[in-house]
């Protein structure tokens, strides 16, 4: 018995809109996960790359709940002697608001080989401008 194996032309890619705007942020990163890696697809395999494009709005206006937005650090090793980094919520979000959304899908991907291609698909605007209209995206809701 031979098995199917999806190829390039099963996947048929979209390329989603998602607006940040008053979204938690970790269902938000959890939606965006899925859809980069292609949970949703009847052609679904953990070993292929079968994931859409997504293009995040208004990331400087994501929520967090509890006292996250000040109790939140984000940690950054250089590699050298006391090179540890700290940010905290609040810094981070008015300096990098795309870094958030960014760092918290990364860190819902799978650990794999497929996790930097897969954020590599991934366009996190700060505003609600963004230049993928060529790409002619979707407008996608992130259930709450």
């Amino acid at each position: 018995m031979k098995t199917y194996r999806a190829t390039e032309k099963d996947f048929n890619r979209k390329t989603y809109l998602i607006d940040a705007n008053g979204k938690t942020l970790g269902r938000l990163a959890t939606g965006i996960a899925a859809l980069l890696m292609g949970k949703g697809k009847t052609c679904y395999s953990h070993d292929q790359l079968c994931g859409d494009q997504v293009v995040v709005l208004n990331a400087s206006k994501v929520h967090v709940t509890g006292k996250k937005r000040t109790d939140k650090i984000y940690d950054h090793y250089t590699g050298f002697d006391g090179g540890l980094k700290t940010y905290p919520f609040e810094d981070l979000i008015k300096k990098h608001p795309d870094a958030v959304i960014s760092e918290a899908v990364k860190r819902m991907l799978p650990k794999n080989r497929l996790r930097s291609e897969m954020l590599r698909r991934l366009r996190v605007f700060a505003g609600d401008k963004h230049t993928h209209q060529a790409q002619q995206p979707v407008p996608f809701e992130i259930k709450t």
